[in-house]
């Protein structure tokens, strides 16, 4: 597994180590050890969720606060997202910045996003299906929130936004200054 890292600390990028043949191809796409040999990276996830989503739907910006804060490791079985994460974490040097990528089934990155950070994706293609990884339960009182197109966070999502397709609570979350968010 290739890690690589990015301009916001503890944000990764994982390559996972494609064996192709006439068959058609295999890779370990989690293992714990080489995770944490590569990366550093220790956690135990407890939780995995899929998502199918057609062109255009917009997801986000979401995150959970203390004392159920999620780390997530995402990929993309089918199709194409451009998948984004937003640093919460006041004390960092990155705070407020965000990070983009375009996962892919093609492409077979995975995002590894620790806790203090909120998470969105568009979805590129058609259709979309993503899976990732949780390292805590989902927790509805820890839930927390950020108006996707709040103009202080200016994120590029890669799609028209007048053409997504955005749930009624996503619409209502607050603004960045709002949002309630206890990463120090």
């Amino acid at each position: 597994m290739n890690v690589i890292t990015t301009p916001i600390e503890g944000l990764l990028i994982l390559e996972p180590k494609v064996l192709k043949d006439d068959r058609g191809y295999f890779f370990e796409s989690y293992n714990k050890r080489t995770l944490k040999e590569a990366s550093g990276y220790d956690t135990a996830f407890v939780q995995d969720n899929q998502a199918r989503s057609v062109k255009n739907v917009l997801r986000g910006l979401h995150y959970q606060n203390h004392p159920t804060p999620q780390a997530k490791l995402l990929r993309v079985l089918e199709g194409a997202i451009w998948d984004i994460a937003v640093d919460l974490r006041k004390n960092s040097k990155t705070y407020k910045q965000w990070f983009g990528l375009e996962l892919s089934a093609d492409n077979r990155l995975q995002f590894l996003i620790p806790h203090g950070f909120a998470h969105g994706y568009a979805v590129l293609t058609d259709t979309a299906e993503v899976f990732y990884k949780c390292d805590n339960f989902y927790d509805k009182s820890a839930e927390g929130g950020i108006y996707f197109n709040d103009p202080e966070l200016a994120i590029d999502w890669k799609i028209n936004i007048s053409d997504a397709i955005i749930s009624e609570k996503d619409q209502k979350q607050p603004m960045f200054k709002d949002a309630v968010n206890l990463f120090v």
